[in-house]
């Protein structure tokens, strides 16, 4: 079979420069989170409808919608790709059998995959990409960080894509607590690109980490409708920034950003919906009313019982009902959880069995006002979420919501210590403030 080469060097098994060029266009556009490389994913199929790679990326694209509605296109994608997988490079060929793992559940098993291509072939940002997105939702904090550094150090300073390496780095070392290692990669390759929303995002969360609140507002105070040319990504900004505003006690600009940018469209796509019922609890846990913006995202959680593929997706979800007050639908919910924890064999089933079931079941405690059940069952659990995935940044709500519900159950000498820890962990912060005063 004919071959030429991608932008960093690497073969592709196509004869068509169309399609290459293509693909290059959408590789370039996925790492900046950007709309238009899903086209480009399409130009290139349409001009070499069995180009290996191609189908690859848009398996993943298809994969990164979290939910099994998409499982049978991706599944097609994948027989096609396989089916073409006997004339492909031992490369493309390890990226199908990555992402059918993945497609199976299995997604430690399809990380081992990617990190063996960044090994043998340090140059191929896609699977260095995967393998970063892998490691993030399966709570693999140090695979977070060993395979940027590791690509890193192979292809040296004038590499392909070598700051959007860089930026993964950046948040590599931040989620492992190096914080100035951190801001000093992210700074750097936002300077080299300032397109490149992954190494802002990684400057984000230090500052998040740190309490640098007027920091971080002014790092990510872009006008609304910013980034309207990328993807769901961008609204994880508006997170973001939502957060500085929230710890600064600017409730009307939280809500402001919630409405404008971070509530949840028809799509119901996993991420907003993360941010979304994140952001809501986080006003609630501040005593501030959030309206009926909890329907929509109770009615999406209706609608997607046993649509279970992303732990940390469902357990947003069970804060959507409990948010909500629709407490028998939380609990038809946590039903379908059970269900899908005893009788899954992936590894979200496993997470489900080991921290999620016993999660939302704290969750539920707390929504139907048992808070010494919910405090007892929340604080066993507070040191055991990483495997749920997702960041440090993202997995402190439970952390607020552990030290809430222990306060509310009368547990002060709980409620003191957690203070007191989260105080050392993130100094200056007006939260943890407010909430010691009224202890004392």
């Amino acid at each position: 079979m004919p071959m030429t080469q991608d932008a960093c060097g690497l073969d592709l098994t196509t004869s068509s420069d169309d399609a290459a060029a293509a693909w290059d266009s959408a590789m370039a556009g996925s790492l900046e989170h950007r709309l238009v490389a899903a086209e480009h994913v399409k130009q290139a199929l349409e001009a070499d409808p069995d180009f290996v790679m191609a189908l690859s990326m848009r398996a993943a694209m298809l994969s990164q919608i979290g939910s099994t509605a998409v499982h049978g296109k991706i599944a097609e994608t994948l027989a096609h790709a396989s089916a073409c997988a006997n004339r492909a490079t031992p490369r493309e060929k390890m990226h199908v059998a990555a992402l059918e793992l993945w497609l199976a559940g299995n997604q430690c098993k399809a990380c081992a995959i990617w990190q063996e291509i960044i090994d043998r072939w340090p140059a191929d940002i896609l699977a260095l990409r995967l393998h970063h997105n892998g490691s993030f939702w399966t709570g693999n904090a140090k695979g977070l960080l060993r395979a940027p550094q590791g690509v890193l150090k192979a292809i040296g300073e004038k590499g392909p894509n070598v700051n959007f390496v860089k930026g993964m780095v950046a948040f590599g070392l931040e989620e492992n607590g190096d914080y100035g290692g951190a801001e000093k990669f992210g700074r750097q390759a936002m300077e080299a690109n300032g397109n490149d929303l992954w190494a802002l995002h990684a400057v984000a969360h230090v500052l998040e980490m740190q309490c640098r609140h007027d920091e971080g507002r002014t790092l990510l105070s872009q006008p609304f409708g910013a980034w309207s040319d990328r993807n769901p990504f961008k609204d994880h900004l508006w997170w973001h920034s939502a957060l500085f505003a929230l710890e600064q006690g600017d409730t009307p600009r939280v809500l402001e950003l919630y409405d404008a940018e971070i509530r949840v469209d028809e799509t119901g796509f996993y991420l907003d919906v993360q941010n979304a019922a994140s952001l809501l609890k986080r006003l609630e846990l501040t005593g501030v009313e959030v309206g009926t913006r909890w329907e929509e995202l109770a009615d999406l959680a209706v609608s997607r019982k046993g649509d279970h593929v992303m732990p940390f997706t469902d357990i947003h979800f069970m804060l959507a009902l409990t948010g909500a007050k629709r407490l028998e639908a939380a609990r038809s919910y946590l039903v379908s959880l059970k269900d899908f924890a005893r009788t899954g064999e992936n590894d979200a089933a496993a997470v489900m069995r080991s921290v999620g079931v016993k999660l939302c079941e704290g969750l539920l405690a707390h929504g139907e006002g048992r808070h010494g059940d919910a405090a007892d069952i929340l604080y066993a659990l507070r040191e055991k979420l990483a495997p749920l995935g997702a960041s440090h940044a993202q997995r402190d709500v439970f952390a607020q919501i552990i030290i809430d519900v222990v306060m509310r159950a009368g547990q002060n000498d709980r409620a003191r210590a957690l203070l007191t820890e989260r105080e050392a962990l993130r100094p200056g912060s007006n939260w943890v403030r407010g909430r010691l005063e009224s202890l004392s």
